[in-house]
């Protein structure tokens, strides 16, 4: 680094802006609520997942159908599947002797655009 251009991002200020803090703070929603959006948002840090995501967008889906569509095998996919209802993104329905995965509504689809667009952004 140039010792003659100051680090723009480094802060050398010592003094805490009472006023900001209790403001922000006072917006800040409980920890239980954090930390649960915390949990979301690793679900989403596994890429199979997001593929199953990705498919269930357009249209319901059987295990062996996903596991045909991604190459995988059932059980693992099965596997993801069951992360995913526990995360209450995704719900199913029985039809027979057949499982029909969805999404579980259409909050999950903003959640999904809006990470897309974010990583998408130049």
């Amino acid at each position: 680094m140039n010792p003659c251009i100051p680090d723009i991002d480094k802060c050398d200020c010592t003094v805490i802006h009472e006023d900001v803090v209790r403001r922000v703070r006072a917006h800040l929603p409980d920890e239980e609520n954090l930390l649960d959006l915390a949990d979301l948002f690793k679900v989403f840090g596994d890429s199979t997942r997001v593929k199953i995501l990705c498919a269930l967008f357009k249209s319901e889906m059987c295990v062996c159908d996903i596991a045909a569509l991604l190459g995988m095998t059932k059980s693992a996919i099965s596997h993801q599947l069951r992360i995913l209802k526990q995360a209450k993104l995704i719900k199913n329905r029985r039809d027979g002797k057949v499982v029909y995965y969805s999404l579980d509504d259409e909050h999950v689809k903003n959640i999904f655009d809006q990470g897309l667009a974010h990583v998408s952004e130049g």
